[in-house]
């Protein structure tokens, strides 16, 4: 087949990420860029030599894509999906995949309307530890499962809220859980099922933004295990530790280091941990801060695979919407 054409929309951070992968994937050709800001989009074309836009709709309209990647300030996601969708458009979008269960509910419907499919970017899914933690609870390994901890404790300077004007906002934002939490609440359902029941404090307690900076959570799954959860971006010079550690009848996990990327604890009833095998994964790497899992080159070659072999793989938007909605249980909005 020939290669998957791909355009991306939002030239910051994480749009120079998707590009970086696409260009190196054998599969893929990155065609377009658009950006408002058309210095950033200048300084990617001298990258990668594609064609580029500031305007969304005329983007849409003119180039000739396959899939676009949205990796547009949160607000943006919801529409520049359902605008794609009625282009006929495949759409991978970044996380939180919008800021709202109804905005997450338009954009599946108008995808499955336009018979177009929408995708979420879940990079820490291909996390070794992650794979190996999914594996032994799909296997039953732990038995019943009691309780699980998760800890995002993590630095972000005032700097970091002020260098994007829509960061710290809630209209355009949403919340520190769907900037720095959304990829962990993402893994316990997709492990333990979807939460049933929450109860939260949260406030803003270090940076002068509309979204809160900390917040402690009281969880409980589909399984019926309890969970605590506890966020903020509060931590002092640098983040410190993003983890969950799973107390269950025949073991006990512990997935920390900074961003899910060590296993930190592994005392599993007859399943040793595998020997000589590396664990670690490492972060992305931003101007003065760091981000979650590098792993978008792996989502976005599985992606390429199951289109090509035609089975399913990445997070569709349905999985997506989950999160949303844990999100929104979580802030007691529901």
């Amino acid at each position: 087949m020939e290669n998957l054409k791909f355009a991306v929309v939002g030239c910051g951070n994480i749009g120079k990420r998707h590009a970086a992968v696409i260009d190196k994937e054998e599969h893929a050709n990155l065609v377009a860029i658009c950006d408002i800001d058309s210095q950033k989009t200048a300084d990617l074309n001298k990258v990668y030599g594609v064609e580029v836009y500031t305007d969304f709709q005329e983007m849409l309209s003119e180039a000739k894509f396959d899939i676009l990647c949205i990796c547009t300030p949160h607000g943006l996601h919801a529409p520049m999906s359902i605008q794609a969708a009625r282009s006929k458009k495949h759409i991978l979008v970044e996380k939180p995949m919008a800021l709202t269960s109804k905005a997450a509910k338009e954009m599946i419907e108008e995808a499955e309307k336009n018979k177009v499919n929408l995708w979420v970017v879940k990079q820490n899914r291909y996390n070794k530890p992650i794979r190996l933690v999914k594996q032994v609870l799909d296997q039953e390994r732990l038995g019943k499962i009691f309780l699980v901890q998760t800890n995002v404790l993590w630095n972000r300077h005032q700097r970091y809220y002020e260098e994007s004007p829509w960061r710290g906002s809630k209209r355009t934002e949403g919340g520190a859980l769907h900037t720095q939490v959304s990829h962990f609440l993402d893994l316990l359902i997709w492990w333990f099922g979807e939460i049933i029941e929450a109860k939260s404090l949260y406030d803003t307690l270090n940076h002068d933004i509309e979204i809160e900076d900390a917040g402690v959570a009281a969880l409980r799954f589909e399984n019926n295990a309890l969970g605590s959860l506890n966020w903020t971006t509060c931590v002092y010079n640098a983040n410190y530790e993003g983890s969950i550690t799973i107390i269950g009848e025949l073991g006990t996990i512990k997935i920390g280091g900074r961003y899910l990327n060590k296993i930190d604890h592994w005392d599993v009833q007859a399943y040793p941990l595998p020997e000589n095998e590396e664990f670690n994964d490492q972060p992305n790497t931003y101007s003065h801060y760091k981000g979650t899992s590098s792993n978008h080159d792996k989502l976005i070659n599985d992606l390429i695979g199951q289109i090509i072999e035609g089975r399913r793989g990445v997070v569709e938007g349905p999985e997506g919407l989950k999160s949303i909605e844990a999100i929104e249980k979580i802030y007691g909005n529901v």
